[in-house]
């Protein structure tokens, strides 16, 4: 008897000696062979990984524009990218709980009564006739089972889910990111269009000027008829030019709405037709440092864990499940003095079940998640090689604008001093307000050239920062 009482708990105990196991393969982040040093970036200032810093960063900062800092803001708590993301992560932590819930037992509670006639009647009666009399039966029970997590089905499960809500919040810090450099390089784009749009009615107003004097030549004989053609065609073209500015400024415009989430009309940014593009510090870490804070590579990299995990899960089906169940109650024929000792019902056991044949399912399934796991880890490498090629890509742009950037000045530099030289004899009346009016226009366009060619250095700089995933630490 003593025997037949203890067997319960035994099993017991030996299912928590048992806990502790997992089967599946415990996971190693996957090698990667990396440079030494980016290959474009030799002439930039080393900074050292920081990931947190990548979260928490305010990168846009450093440009110092109120207006830029507004929009940031507004993006961040608005833009419906960014709140998908947030509820695609808070789905995660879900199901991380979710999972957790399966480590612990289920408790239960009923109650319960009937009342009915009862059965045949005893000796005396007529065999299958019902006595008449009336029975009535209630029940109270508290019940407990448990599925000890015996091969670490569970735990794997866990670790999976936990991979995949760390996964979904990198992505979450991805979509954070992009969305803010989206803000940041549509708004430096309409403020270069403004700048163009500017310099651009400048030239119509000279073109029409140099029009409206050779066509008063053609009438005197002065001009020919093809530099009439010519300076119409000019005043033309810069008037085409002048609504591809404009229509490029509204669409970005519009962009930018909807970034801030916002509709369209709803939305206007006023023109500045003076801006100073600002170029800030971009310290730039080792290759290995991405692997550490650039989002995408994170989420790669958190995927290939829930996929190894997921062995684990697909493993431990080949093992069998021992189910812990116990119940405790009071059964009477009255709801009053049921509580008490005499109606006091017990019971406890174990179950323990193997699956004898499934038709492979179970090794097709543990094939599934290892050719999972190895389709991830190709993803997680390759996100990596993409990252390298992005970082070395907008390094080599930001070195050639740079390089042009100073060549284009030194071009507007030498224009203004010709046109100061024009505007110098034509007071002297060695040169003709026609070509005063031409070398305007020439400063104009080489001025127009530098400009686009400053806010296209500040747009690179926010695509480098992106590729480096946001924040960093000076060393």
């Amino acid at each position: 008897m003593m025997t037949g009482q203890r067997a319960p708990w035994l099993v017991l105990l030996l299912t928590l000696g048992l806990g502790g196991c997992m089967v599946g393969p415990d996971y190693r982040q996957p090698p990667i062979e990396l440079p030494q040093a980016f290959k474009e970036g030799t002439q930039w200032q080393r900074a050292a990984a920081n990931p947190q810093g990548a979260l928490d960063s305010q990168w846009w900062l450093d440009y110092h524009d109120p207006m830029l800092n507004d929009l940031m803001t507004r993006a961040a708590k608005a833009n419906q990218s960014i709140v998908a993301a947030e509820a695609a992560y808070r789905l995660a932590q879900a199901q991380v709980a979710s999972s957790r819930a399966g480590l612990w037992p289920t408790l239960s509670a009923g109650l319960s009564g009937s009342r009915g006639v009862g059965g045949s009647s005893g000796s005396g009666g007529t065999s299958g006739v019902s006595s008449g009399a009336v029975e009535q039966s209630v029940s109270a029970t508290l019940g407990a089972s448990w599925e000890p997590d015996l091969w670490g089905q569970v735990r794997r499960g866990i670790e999976s889910s936990q991979a995949s809500a760390q996964a979904s919040d990198a992505q979450l810090a991805g979509v954070r990111l992009s969305i803010g450099g989206s803000v940041a390089s549509n708004y430096f784009g309409i403020r270069q269009l403004d700048i163009d749009i500017g310099l651009l009615e400048q030239q119509q107003r000279i073109n029409q000027q140099l029009l409206a004097m050779i066509q008063t030549e053609y009438t005197q004989g002065t001009a020919s008829n093809d530099q009439l053609l010519v300076a119409q065609d000019q005043l033309t073209s810069v008037v085409a030019a002048l609504q591809t500015a404009q229509r490029s400024r509204e669409q970005f415009e519009h962009a930018l709405a909807v970034l801030v989430g916002v509709a369209p009309a709803q939305f206007s940014l006023a023109p500045l037709d003076r801006f100073a593009f600002a170029l800030p510090a971009t310290p730039l870490s080792l290759p290995s440092g991405l692997l550490q804070r650039r989002p995408d590579v994170v989420a790669a990299e958190r995927a290939a864990a829930a996929a190894n995990a997921k062995i684990g899960v697909a493993e431990a089906a080949f093992y069998p499940n021992l189910d812990l169940t116990a119940q405790v109650g009071f059964r009477g024929s009255a709801l009053g003095g049921l509580f008490s000792v005499p109606n006091r019902i017990w019971s406890v056991g174990p179950a323990l079940a193997e699956t004898l044949f499934d038709g492979g399912a179970r090794q097709a399934a543990v094939s599934e998640a290892e050719a999972g796991y190895d389709q991830e880890v190709a993803n997680y490498r390759g996100t990596v090689l993409g990252a390298l090629q992005n970082v070395e890509d907008n390094l080599s742009t930001l070195n050639h604008l740079q390089t042009q950037a100073e060549a284009y000045q030194q071009i507007y530099q030498r224009n203004r001093q010709l046109f100061g030289s024009q505007q110098a004899q034509q007071k002297a009346g060695t040169v003709s307000l026609q070509g005063v009016l031409t070398q305007q226009l020439i400063l104009l366009q080489t001025e127009q050239t530098w400009r686009d060619t400053q806010g296209q250095l500040t747009q690179g700089s926010v695509a480098l920062i992106q590729s480096l995933g946001g924040g960093w630490q000076e060393k």
